[in-house]
């Protein structure tokens, strides 16, 4: 692909963004890292309305963008939030309302949830991705396409 050629779904492509909220704290950026994300455009590795910004840009070029919680992580799903037994953390586990936990859940997979609250016997936990809700602004820098 020449650098004219402006992105098309399917193609795979290299890029360095700046996210942040609309209060303008940053939530995650590849050039801190110093790392490119590579994605192929209109697969599944990113969010819907990530992909979908790409389309159409050419190499060297920045893109801001602004997406909705549906364009992005979606809405909070109220069936996301569930109680627990404190027996499925280890003895001595110390808990903090607010914290992240990570775990497994009953198939084996890997997953992320805030503590909500807890009780002697109970922890209620929300597993809604930590964006859900949140409108997300994006600085889009297309580095190359391969």
């Amino acid at each position: 692909m020449t650098a004219t050629q402006p992105v098309a779904k399917g193609d795979t492509v290299n890029v360095h963004y700046v996210g942040t909220l609309e209060d303008g704290s940053e939530f995650d950026s590849s050039k801190s890292r110093n790392q490119v994300l590579t994605f192929t455009v209109g697969g599944t590795q990113v969010i819907t309305g990530f992909s979908n910004a790409v389309i159409g840009m050419e190499v060297g070029e920045t893109r801001n963008i602004t997406l909705s919680p549906e364009e992005a992580y979606g809405m909070p799903n109220k069936e996301a939030v569930s109680n627990v037994s404190r027996t499925v953390f280890p003895e001595g586990f110390e808990f903090v309302k607010g914290s992240t936990v990570s775990g497994t859940n009953g198939h084996g997979q890997p997953l992320l949830a805030k503590i909500l609250d807890y009780t002697e016997t109970e922890v209620t936990l929300d597993m809604n991705h930590p964006l859900a809700g949140m409108i997300l602004n994006f600085e889009i820098e297309l580095e190359s396409v391969d």
